[in-house]
């Protein structure tokens, strides 16, 4: 069933930009909709060596499947698979992943070359730990029982989501009391928060560049930025937003994307000055309002990397949320002992938001 749509079986002659339409608004539709699975979030990682493999099948509650990414990294003769926050389903329950697993372990037999000597499968869905999907961590126990083992997290296992539902009354109330001042400091001193376009991504860019040697951090190459946003702007997916003082400066930035009703922030950074001046207190508030006035239901603050990011979120209200983490799915036993070797000396290649 790869490459085939999550509703009925489409007609012979659909092509694949078609069957990934239908696949995008399946995902948008899905309550744990994630930009992650969208087709554009595969097509923008071709140029770091990553390959789409979409895979699904059906199960009792409705489809299952995943836009998994495949790379075989050089010199080693095993390929990896990873399905960033999949999979999605309509009902993501036992009897679905076992549909879901029994597919990817009859997927290595069949004649499809992208499949060709995968070691191993690694998912991270957006199942809350011990929530209402995974009570008592039944949802993990499933895993196990199918096969699936606990593995290292590619995406972060730890974020902050804000209701957007509640008026904008509440959501400034939910904000802590300091916080609010401070997003009123750097309105008062003439901080304004500018919305562009694919002309921004130079400036963002070198936002996040400082932002990163002051943190200690890796970011992404421009033009890895530049794919993410022309996989995802055509279908207005994305936003670039920057705090920009009164000379025209630009002192914070973030990234956001789009899937559904949830607004997420995989990107975002600031200059020193903009510390000082609290730009980025501004940046985050307008961000979260204008998400809301956008009818999204959800704002997801994404990774809390540290304790200072930690805490710089948290007082932005929302709450936070924990994921069952990341299992794999060995498919060749041997090959993927020799990848995790390989991986243990060679560091990992993360597909990740943050990548």
């Amino acid at each position: 069933m790869s490459g085939r749509g999550p509703g009925p079986d489409l007609p012979g002659d659909w092509s694949a930009s078609q069957a990934d339409l239908r696949w995008d608004a399946f995902v948008d539709a899905n309550p744990r909709a994630t930009y992650l699975q969208l087709s554009g979030w595969a097509r923008s990682k071709a140029a770091n060596g990553w390959a789409p493999w979409p895979v699904e099948a059906r199960a009792p509650g409705g489809p299952i499947g995943a836009r998994i990414l495949l790379r075989r990294p050089a010199g080693i003769p095993w390929t990896f698979a990873y399905a960033p926050r999949g999979p999605l389903a309509s009902v993501l329950d036992r009897a679905s992943l076992e549909r879901f697993t029994e597919r990817l372990q009859a997927a290595v037999s069949e004649p499809d070359r992208r499949a060709d000597r995968i070691s191993h499968v690694r998912i991270d869905p957006e199942i809350e730990l011990d929530g209402p999907d995974d009570p008592e961590g039944s949802l993990q126990a499933a895993l196990v029982g199918l096969g699936w083992r606990p593995a290292p997290e590619v995406q972060p296992s730890v974020s902050r989501v804000i209701d957007l539902v509640p008026d904008e009354a509440a959501l400034w109330a939910g904000l802590r009391s300091k916080w609010r001042q401070y997003v009123n400091k750097a309105r008062s001193s003439g901080i304004r928060v500018e919305d562009r376009g694919r002309a921004g991504l130079p400036e963002f860019h070198a936002i996040m560049t400082e932002t990163a040697a002051r943190a200690g951090m890796l970011i992404r190459t421009e033009a890895s930025y530049r794919a993410v946003w022309d996989a995802f702007a055509p279908s207005g997916r994305v936003r670039l937003l920057f705090a920009v003082d009164p000379d025209g400066a630009r002192q914070a930035t973030l990234f956001l994307v789009r899937t559904g009703s949830r607004v997420v922030e995989p990107y975002g950074g600031m200059t020193a000055t903009g510390a000082a001046s609290r730009a980025n207190y501004l940046l985050k508030w307008e961000a979260i309002r204008s998400s809301r006035e956008a009818a999204a239901t959800s704002y997801d603050m994404w990774g809390l990397v540290h304790p200072g990011i930690r805490q710089f979120k948290e007082g932005f209200g929302g709450r936070e949320v924990r994921l069952i983490g990341a299992f794999d799915l060995d498919l060749r036993r041997f090959g993927a002992r020799v990848y995790r070797l390989a991986e243990t000396y060679r560091g990992s290649h993360r597909p990740g938001a943050g990548t």
